[in-house]
């Protein structure tokens, strides 16, 4: 039974490793180029008003006129340019605070951003025509403190004319360890959403990293805003053209790629009349999308929708009567036009494609509304929907939007000698459209879906079937055959996703063999289309397309979107085997080793079972009403999946894979109580080993306890310390306190063996089964060294073993708060506010009772068949409102634990 103990959570931990290796390792190698520094960099401290200064002692506002990423990249920019236009660039200081795990400065940080603007504002009061507004650009939950300025009851919103944010978890928190974190984040969220109309002209464009942030995943980084609303864009630095890589959570500030388009984006937001950035809504939009959505060929500012004339050289002229064109330049410059006629192809395709690569003329394709012979004198440019892709430009143009144009035509002038490709044809996009369904999650990859493409076009598009959830994970594999080996444009594979901004791009050479992730940041919100596979091909090519479900990557991505749930299973798992341990004294007077009763805490069928049917009890109206009139929280499922998921609440796709998924979560947070406990066994042992010499030998299971006075003492001393500095740092003590008890017990363990040793009669009855030490006896009124005396430390060793691993769990949940005191000293003695303090009494008052409990109280308690019925309750409502709310697993430990410290008292 043991062995296969073992062995089961031994395969629940490779499962779990194999997760985590693919969350953290499983993606593209760092592509994002280097920015570097051009000169010394040079910060200069902006003075504050006394009272900001005074109220903020940690922050500071800083001028820097040479650094990394977006300041020296536009210093070198305005270096190069005509005009004298230069950007002054300021940073804040937040004194690096762990504001995405403590959120009791995120309010602070607003106040002092707010500040800090306002400053800035008035370093210019003294020019003509002074700025009236910056431009924010935030990391992280920098991104998400800019949007909290909106909700300050002073915060003038004119003073803020664009918002940038990068890797900002805007959805929600990544995890929620303190209730001012979500406080914060629910204030935020309904000013937005409450007054989104108000809001409207506010303009925020924020973009996630990729797979490559796996501290921030790009899911998190959608504004949660009406669907719709034209000045909000969200979106993956994969789909930003010309930029199309995937950044960690530090390189997407300085990755140049990502750095240039913003910085153009910058520049070309400028109102050249006022020299400042433009108050437009419109036109700060049509510059966002034009560097961070399409990037048409067509320069920003040119006219769009008026006729164009065209030199009539009729013998730059060719008509084109095939279905496809395949034109290389020559290396003398020439004017050269292609014309291809609409009327006898309206009613066999339905659009045409065209293609060129090395072509940096901002117009190239034109509708044909006056023909004279064999030109075209007047045509209307077609260019704005031009789609830049790594190796070429695309355009796909849809013949039933050319109702007025009579021909196409196509330039492929050179006059400058350079040469470039341009490849076009007509499509029927109904033929060159397939569907493939992807195989079942729990396929394993033993399955394989996959479809054939005959390339007789320069694009196909497959649909893949039923791919929508977050959780799917697939290989797409695609091998390129040409039976023609020429000179080729390179073949790209774009997955794009309808519903989000996260499309990936691969560009490889023909023929190849090539593997693709097919894996979602976000799950689809309601009806849309699903995911698409685009091959932009090679003519006379086949391509096999084979999709096989990836199970690392499933693990990967379970990881990714429910990793948090794994500790509050954890904590499930170590109260259910305290509960297993009361019990076993209670029948048997004695305790049970503590790998069992641990190994024993996975009991998905008496805690997830509750769940489901609550899922389905909260389902009925009259279920509800009785919910709310006991002033009950909702219950927790799954972190947001979708984009938009203020306004997708409650959508059934989520409650289906939290089914699926919360047994595989429970089997994940065992193994890890499992295996943690058994590392601090062996830690403890090896610590009781080093502390071994530093101590006079003890024998007795009283070793580590405290007298009443000095418990009472300790127990004051602690509670003061943590209202007047910090909790976190009182409970840190108390657990340390009960780790000495622990480590006593060991060394009590220790020495007891070694001297029974010395009298091996007894020994080797025990030995020889003669004595069974796991029948219960009474030691009353044993001698000091016998078998008895022992056992009664073992019982109690095992005892606070079990203990011990679950304090383990408060402490690590509210070690970022005692962090932040610690790193926050220097400018103040009190956390303020304190995150524990609601809990720091009877958390204390708990440890220092059980730290001298031992079995023979708990056994002789009449309080502790009730106690030991509790852990599940417990833990199923641990399971029910803690998934999402971190911090509330302290609270139902405490409340199990209370029952447990009076066992010990009564």
């Amino acid at each position: 039974m043991k062995l296969a103990t073992v062995a089961f959570y031994g395969f629940a931990l490779g499962l779990l490793a194999v997760g985590l290796r693919e969350l953290l390792t499983g993606f593209e190698e760092n592509r994002c180029s280097m920015t570097y520094m051009f000169e010394y960099p040079e910060y200069r401290r902006v003075a504050l008003p006394r009272r900001v200064a005074r109220l903020y002692p940690a922050y500071g506002l800083y001028l820097y006129g040479e650094a990394r990423s977006l300041g020296s990249v536009a210093l070198r920019k305005a270096e190069n340019m005509e005009g004298g236009l230069h950007f002054n660039v300021f940073t804040v200081d937040f004194n690096e605070e762990l504001v995405a795990l403590y959120g009791g400065s995120l309010r602070r940080q607003t106040h002092f951003l707010h500040e800090s603007i306002k400053a800035i504002l008035r370093l210019y009061k003294h020019l003509k025509t002074p700025p009236q507004s910056v431009v924010l650009v935030g990391h992280s939950m920098g991104g998400v403190v800019a949007r909290a300025l909106y909700t300050l009851p002073r915060f003038n919103t004119n003073l803020v004319s664009l918002i940038i944010t990068q890797a900002s978890p805007h959805l929600a928190p990544v995890l929620a360890l303190d209730p001012y974190l979500l406080d914060f984040y629910s204030a935020v969220r309904q000013k937005w959403v409450n007054q989104a109309n108000k809001l409207r002209n506010v303009t925020v464009l924020s973009v996630g990293g990729g797979y490559r942030d796996y501290q921030v995943r790009s899911g998190l980084t959608s504004l949660p805003c009406p669907p719709g609303d034209p000045n909000k864009l969200s979106l993956v630095a994969t789909a930003v053209p010309r930029t199309w890589v995937s950044t960690d959570h530090l390189s997407i500030v300085w990755c140049k790629e990502l750095v240039l388009a913003t910085v153009r984006a910058f520049f070309d937001l400028i109102n050249p009349e006022t020299r400042q950035f433009t108050e437009n809504p419109e036109k700060k939009m049509s510059v966002l999308n034009h560097h961070f959505i399409r990037h048409p060929v067509r320069m920003l500012g040119e006219t769009q929708d008026n006729s164009i004339s065209i030199l009539d050289f009729p013998e730059a002229w060719s008509e084109v009567n095939t279905l496809r064109l395949a034109y290389s330049t020559p290396k003398e410059g020439q004017v050269k036009y292609f014309m291809f006629a609409l009327s006898s192809r309206r009613k066999a395709y339905s659009h045409f494609y065209c293609r060129n690569n090395n072509l940096e003329m901002t117009s190239w394709v034109y509708g044909c509304v006056h023909k004279n012979g064999s030109s075209c004198v007047h045509a209307v440019d077609l260019s704005m929907g031009t789609e830049l892709l790594p190796p070429y430009k695309v355009l796909i143009l849809s013949l039933s939007d050319l109702s007025s144009v009579t021909h196409l035509v196509v330039s492929a002038s050179n006059l400058n000698g350079k040469q470039f490709t341009v490849e076009c044809e007509w499509q029927r996009q109904e033929s060159q459209t397939l569907s493939v369904p992807v195989p079942h999650v729990l396929s394993f990859g033993l399955t394989v879906s996959d479809v054939t493409v005959n390339s007789s076009g320069l694009l196909h598009t497959i649909k893949l079937q039923h791919f929508h959830q977050v959780y799917q994970a697939f290989r797409i594999n695609v091998a390129s055959q040409c039976k023609v080996h020429k000179d080729r444009l390179p073949n790209v594979y774009r997955i794009n996703v309808p519903w989000f901004r996260e499309d990936s791009i691969t560009t490889v050479s023909v023929p190849s063999v090539t593997e693709i992730s097919g894996m979602l940041h976000t799950g689809r919100p309601d009806n849309t289309s699903g995911v698409l596979l685009q091959l932009h091909t090679a003519p006379n090519c086949q391509y096999k397309v084979s999709i096989r479900t990836s199970l690392p990557r499933v693990l990967g991505q379970i990881l990714r979107f429910c990793g948090p749930m794994v500790p509050v299973y954890t904590a499930v798992t170590l109260l259910l085997a305290c509960g297993g341990q009361l019990s076993f004294i209670l029948k048997s007077r004695r305790a049970a080793d503590m790998r069992q009763v641990v190994g024993k805490g996975l009991l998905p069928h008496k805690v997830n079972l509750p769940i489901y049917i609550l899922h389905i009890l909260l389902s009925y109206s009259w279920f509800q009403e009785v919910w709310s009139v006991l002033c009950l929280p909702l219950m927790d499922t799954l972190p947001p999946t979708t984009p938009d998921a203020t306004f997708h609440e409650g959508e059934g796709a989520a409650e289906e894979w939290l089914q699926f998924l919360s047994p595989l979560l429970y089997i994940f947070g065992a193994a890890v109580a499992y295996w943690g406990s058994t590392l601090l066994r062996l830690i403890i042992r090896l610590v009781s080993l080093i502390l071994a010499p530093l101590h006079r030998p003890c024998v007795s299971r009283d070793c580590g306890t405290l007298r009443p006075r000095t418990q009472l003492l300790i127990t004051l001393c602690l509670t003061v310390t943590g209202g007047t500095s910090c909790g976190a740092l009182s409970i840190f003590a108390a657990f340390l306190l009960h780790l000495y008890r622990v480590l006593r017990l060991q060394m009590a363990e220790r020495s007891l063996s070694h001297m029974l040793n010395l009298a091996p009669q007894k020994h080797k009855e025990v030995e020889n089964g003669s004595v069974d030490l796991n029948k219960p006896k009474e030691c009353n009124g044993a001698p000091l060294l016998s078998e008895c005396a022992l056992q009664e430390v073992r019982d109690d060793l095992q005892l606070h073993l079990c203990l011990s691993a679950l304090f383990t769990l408060p402490v690590m949940l509210i070690a970022p708060s005692l962090i932040h005191w610690i790193r926050n000293l220097r400018y103040s003695t009190q956390l303020d506010p304190d995150p524990c303090w609601p809990h720091i009494v009877p958390v204390i008052i708990v440890y220092m009772l059980l730290i001298n409990c031992n079995t023979l109280k708990l056994s002789n308690s009449k309080l502790l068949p009730l106690t030991s019925c509790l852990p599940l309750p417990f833990a199923i409502a641990m399971v029910t409102f803690s998934p999402l709310h971190l911090y509330r697993v302290t609270y139902f430990l405490t409340a199990a634990l209370v029952p447990m410290a009076l066992c010990c008292l009564l």
